[in-house]
């Protein structure tokens, strides 16, 4: 019974709101969404996993080739990959040391590519989130001064008073969405420049033993 009510409420809360309520509402299960599945990427990818990646590079510093890429071998992280990659170019390579750069740094751009995917849905959402609410609250305003110009003499204050107080659910509700979507992206973003500069630096401390390192900076 309290469910029902629940789902009553719940319902006569988005027809106060009118259709932009609905699109907002939409756009908060998308958020949801969104948020959940980044992070589960991120756990795929070992987004917040690089002692490892760090163990082997070490390895490898130290002139320890064969136990850097045992310590790297099955693994699927984003460092992983890269320090792979640039660890086999400077083995087993047949390419000069420029193809060699350019072939980390394709490596690079990939694995920041796929890590990035979603995030400008995010930014959208933040965008266009609080517009919308605005939106609802223009037209509601509108809809209510309607229904004052109709009364003429006998408008009820509260009942404009209602009116306005309808419309403004829309903008609540959109800053309700764009503020977690906001924060989310922010952080996203801040996982992926982490991990950017951690692969740089494996891949410069692989690369550039004996000659110059690849630039990541162009997989931004």
């Amino acid at each position: 019974m309290l469910f029902n009510d629940r789902i009553t409420k719940a319902f006569a809360f988005l027809e106060q709101g009118g259709p932009a309520i609905w699109a907002i509402t939409a756009l908060s299960v998308l958020t949801g969404a969104i948020i959940l599945w980044k992070v589960w990427r991120f756990v795929l990818a070992g987004a917040w996993a690089g002692k490892n990646t760090e163990y082997a590079v070490t390895l490898w510093t130290q002139g320890d080739r064969q136990g850097a890429r045992a310590a790297l071998e099955g693994r699927s992280s984003l460092r992983a990959v890269v320090a792979r990659a640039a660890m086999t170019e400077r083995v087993e390579g047949t390419l000069d040391e420029a193809e060699q750069r350019e072939e980390v740094e394709r490596v690079a751009r990939r694995q920041l590519s796929e890590a990035r995917s979603g995030l400008r849905a995010l930014e959208l959402i933040a965008t266009i989130a609080p517009l919308l609410g605005l939106l609802g609250t223009v037209l509601g305003m509108i809809a209510a001064f309607q229904t004052l110009q109709a009364a003429g003499s006998r408008a009820d204050p509260a009942a404009l008073a209602g009116g306005i107080w309808e419309a403004l659910l829309t903008t609540a509700a959109g800053m309700a969405v764009a503020i977690p979507a906001s924060v989310a992206l922010t952080w996203f973003e801040s996982v992926v420049d982490r991990a950017q500069g951690d692969m740089e630096d494996a891949a410069t401390r692989i690369m550039t033993r004996d000659q110059a390192a690849p630039s990541l900076a162009a997989a931004q």
